[in-house]
């Protein structure tokens, strides 16, 4: 199972792979912009393998935040929390 994880853009560089800092929680990373053209500063956006691959509204963010909130608070094994709150 992969996880993407949503960021917020803080600038963009405008080179061949459009790079940006994306903030994490206050955790900065570098990523590419380049499959999500459309992003630019202050917008949400989901990465994976240091690819942003889709932008993010402000509340689906809350809500995606929540959830990982939740499930580390949980005290379950990874994959166990899902199964617990299907039910």
């Amino acid at each position: 199972m992969c996880l993407a994880v949503p960021g917020r853009v803080l600038n963009i560089e405008e080179d061949q792979l459009r790079m940006a800092t994306v903030s994490f929680g206050g955790v900065t990373k570098s990523v590419s912009l380049a499959l999500v053209p459309e992003a630019g500063i202050g917008d949400y956006v989901i990465v994976h393998v240091g690819f942003a691959i889709s932008k993010l509204d402000e509340e689906a963010t809350r809500r995606t935040l929540e959830t990982y909130a939740d499930m580390a608070a949980s005290g379950l094994p990874d994959g166990a929390y899902m199964v617990k709150r299907r039910r």
